[in-house]
């Protein structure tokens, strides 16, 4: 029992930061869908879904092999170090070199040709190499502070990060309008160059928020020794490409979707379709908090934990009630949608039908990054390229045949599809090549039950908030009664 109080404490400490940090950062889609039409709203949202797509590419995988690597070699930790940092930071320079260069021609190609907004796209697009390059080199030293258990600090910087960010969007969209408009001191500065409503401020409030990031990481940057282990490395690229790939594999499954949709729609509608489900996917955002406030804690305990005798039940029991966990929010967002649409402007809700269908594919993808850690321990990370390149392909072709037709919901389906395709596959995989004792009857119940409910609550009595409420309190209700006698030899374990 102590092993899972160590393991719940971490998860915890980086739990409440994850989630404070971005509902502090939430706080900013009502003000962003009130502001920016979806159309503007859309030309956000395309752009970090690219974002996303190459801090894939910059991390070359290399968080999760640090993490790999520390503990299979535990007398080289600075080499494990340097190698990591200098790989990202190689890759990363190149890509800042490349993307300073081309950012005309890569503007031009995102915004599809088209001559309107061309000089702002241009701006946009140095905005984000900057910002990607920051964001990339990064990664080791934040897994750093991670692997020595300086849970406080990463938390710190993580909030200061998130505060400066959204300070920075309040100062651009509030502060210096009213400097403006009452003549306040500087109100002459500030009006020779304020543009009201253009997005790029949130594009240089982000990349600001990433620089005192840097800053605050310095610490940890001293500690790198340009040493290269040309050995080592070796071993250490075997097993990260093949995340580098499932990463990128990830990614495209949760990203491609906005960036297809702009490209398949209309242009007349294009914008404001991607805005609308952008903001939509927002709502499900409060599901995607938990899975990563549980990957940060879970993946280097998972690591760390991995040579003790009862590492595979333990393994067993975290699955267990963390799908129980995220059956429970699942049900509690649907059946309160009603207060969350809120959060989004009301020219948005028109695409809450798709919700359901992101949150239940979000469920799958929580199981699939706790089952993943059997190609992870076993060294086989070859399966996480195979299985997540299944759902990249599932993801690209399903998209380009459904969004044509159903626009955004085609989407929603396809990423619930993919990411239930990827839990399946790697489920049964690792029971063939790490097998754990998962309790898949029990499993299989609640994430079934929970989705009846859904389906109850959303569509059959439209969205009540009462009876939502009142189902999620009798699954509750059925739990507490169906666990109580393991919960109760837990906590007897850990006296």
């Amino acid at each position: 029992m102590s092993v899972l109080k160590k393991f719940l404490g971490q998860t915890a400490v980086y739990g409440l930061s994850t989630v404070f940090s971005r509902l502090f950062n939430f706080i900013l889609t009502p003000l962003f869908t009130k502001v920016y039409v979806p159309s503007v709203y859309g030309i956000f949202t395309t752009l970090y879904s690219y974002a996303s797509l190459i801090n894939a590419v910059l991390a070359f995988g290399m968080e999760s092999t640090y993490f790999r690597y520390l503990n299979k070699h535990e007398d080289q930790k600075q080499e494990v170090y340097n190698n990591s940092f200098l790989c990202i930071a190689f890759i990363s320079v190149l890509f800042l070199l490349t993307g300073s260069v081309f950012a005309n021609g890569i503007a031009s190609w995102i915004n599809n040709g088209q001559q309107t907004q061309v000089l702002d796209y241009q701006l946009y697009i140095r905005f984000f190499v900057w910002l990607l390059f920051l964001d990339a080199i990064c990664v080791i030293p934040f897994a750093k502070l991670r692997a020595d258990g300086k849970a406080f600090k990463y938390s710190l910087i993580k909030f200061l990060n998130i505060g400066c960010f959204v300070g920075f969007n309040l100062f651009f969209i509030y502060v210096v309008p009213l400097i403006i408009s009452r003549h306040l001191p500087t109100a002459g500065w500030f009006e020779s160059w304020y543009r009201h409503g253009w997005v790029g401020y949130v594009f240089i409030s982000n990349l600001i928020a990433s620089l005192l990031t840097f800053l605050l990481l310095l610490p940890e940057f001293l500690q790198i020794r340009f040493r290269f282990d040309k050995a080592l490395f070796y071993k250490m690229l075997s097993y990260s490409w093949p995340i580098l790939v499932a990463n990128l594999s990830f990614i495209v499954n949760e990203n491609l979707d906005k960036i297809v949709l702009s490209r398949l729609l209309p242009d007349s509608v294009a914008d404001g379709q991607v805005g609308i489900y952008g903001a939509v996917c927002k709502i499900a955002i409060f599901l995607s908090i938990f899975i990563t406030a549980f990957r940060l804690g879970a993946e280097p305990f998972f690591f760390s934990h991995a040579k003790h005798a009862n590492a595979r039940n333990t393994y067993a029991i975290i699955l267990h009630y963390f799908v129980i966990a995220l059956s429970l929010l699942f049900l509690a967002l649907v059946a309160n949608i009603e207060i969350l649409k809120h959060f989004i402007a009301q020219n948005y809700w028109v695409g809450l039908p798709a919700v359901p269908y992101l949150l239940f594919g979000y469920v799958c993808l929580g199981i699939y990054m706790n089952l993943s850690i059997w190609y992870r321990l076993s060294d086989q990370t070859k399966y996480g390229l195979y299985i997540s390149m299944v759902g990249a392909v599932i993801t690209i072709a399903f998209n380009f045949v459904l969004i044509p037709k159903y626009s955004y919901m085609g989407s929603a389906w396809v990423s619930m599809l993919a990411y239930f395709v990827m839990m399946a596959i790697s489920y049964v995989l690792g029971q063939k090549y790490y097998p754990i004792p998962y309790k898949l009857n029990r499993i299989l119940a609640y994430l079934l039950i929970s989705v009846v409910m859904v389906v109850l609550s959303f569509w059959v009595f439209h969205r009540n908030i009462y009876i939502g409420n009142g189902l999620l309190l009798l699954f509750f209700a059925g739990v507490c009664y169906v666990e109580k006698d393991e919960v109760k030899a837990l906590l007897a374990r850990g006296k």
